[in-house]
């Protein structure tokens, strides 16, 4: 057995007799806020989230069933089904899920919330409460559906992982393919995790030539738990990491957006010279200031970089679909490409 997964059922049995000081659930609440916000970055930094993923993995029972009440730590706006039915990423989330679901369009959205800039989740059950139910948690930047939990849609009588292994294969390829598109380039992997607690499955979806997955499932009692990952990218070859800190830590969605050529030429500086004048406390902003270049003008090249490079994983199917335009992919960008400018380290080096 892989070591991992030897540590990984040893901390599953120990940390049901455990319980966790105060403190030590703070630091966890803000390392994960932490990592959530580097989230957002996908296009460029998803060699960093695989590393993050697995590492959940590991402490977390069934990491991907756990994800969603993690994301609880971070302050959510509760949404009404008005709200819902109006917000731009809540209607995108609803067309796609009824187009694939048809049935769910008689469903009650028995809850929703958003957190702004980071992503807004929608639970729905059938009438009644009881019976089939699924959630949806969409990328507040992309627009993306990220993380989709389906449960209850098969008989108690026979749940899922009553099922043999192609049967839910079957299941898992049939939410894969409405959800997120179509899963015929991936290869794929099936484990029984060894919970002696309740049977667990994991199942891998990965591209052809890629050593990480692009899906992650979760097979558990009733419930199908599907994360997309993403995979691999090619790193930027001019790129520098830790371009300035926040809560006493690089901040690696600063590094994804400040790595930018487009930038780095409109600045007429060098990846290792902007460093270097953010490390003596300045801001993005001041540093273009210092170079007749405004604020908009460093506004509009991160963020069209961005959308760029979303239009670009979504035409080479790295990424789905989010049915956005460049338009709406610029106005959900720009307010995080405000807040890496104006900011400044916390820790000049």
């Amino acid at each position: 057995m892989p070591i991992e997964r030897k540590i990984r059922e040893y901390l599953h049995k120990e940390a049901e007799t455990m319980e966790c000081p105060p403190a030590i659930s703070k630091r966890i609440e803000q390392s994960y806020s932490q990592y959530f916000q580097r989230k957002r970055s996908e296009i460029n930094m998803k060699k960093r989230l695989i590393s993050g993923l697995v590492a959940t993995a590991i402490l977390i029972p069934t990491a991907a069933f756990a994800a969603p009440n993690l994301i609880e730590m971070l302050t959510r706006t509760p949404m009404t089904v008005e709200q819902v039915k109006v917000d731009e990423d809540g209607k995108a989330t609803l067309e796609k899920l009824y187009n694939a679901f048809p049935e769910t369009k008689s469903f009650e959205i028995i809850n929703a919330s958003k957190v702004q800039g980071v992503q807004t989740s929608i639970i729905l059950q059938e009438k009644g409460g009881i019976g089939k139910k699924i959630s949806l948690h969409t990328n507040g930047i992309t627009g993306a559906i990220e993380h989709v939990n389906q449960e209850n849609w098969e008989p108690k009588e026979k749940p899922l992982t009553a099922l043999t292994d192609q049967e839910i294969r079957s299941k898992v390829d049939d939410l894969i393919d409405k959800m997120f598109g179509n899963i015929e380039e991936y290869e794929f992997a099936m484990e029984q995790m060894e919970n002696p607690d309740q049977k667990t499955f994991m199942l891998n979806y990965t591209k052809k030539g890629s050593k990480t997955p692009f899906y992650q499932v979760f097979v558990q009692d009733n419930t199908i738990s599907v994360s997309l990952i993403g995979g691999e990218t090619t790193p930027l070859n001019n790129k520098v990491e830790g371009f300035f800190s926040t809560n006493g830590k690089p901040d690696y969605t600063a590094d994804s957006f400040l790595n930018d050529e487009k930038l780095f030429s409109l600045l007429k500086i060098s990846p290792t010279e902007l460093k270097q004048e953010l490390a003596k406390g300045k801001s993005v902003v001041e540093i273009a200031a210092s170079k007749n270049v405004s604020k908009q003008q460093v506004i509009d090249v991160i963020a069209n970089t961005q959308a760029e490079g979303q239009i670009q994983g979504e035409n080479n199917d790295d990424v789905p679909k989010s049915n956005r335009s460049s338009e709406q992919m610029l106005k959900a960008v720009e307010p995080k490409v405000v807040q890496v400018i104006e900011h400044k380290t916390e820790t000049p080096w």
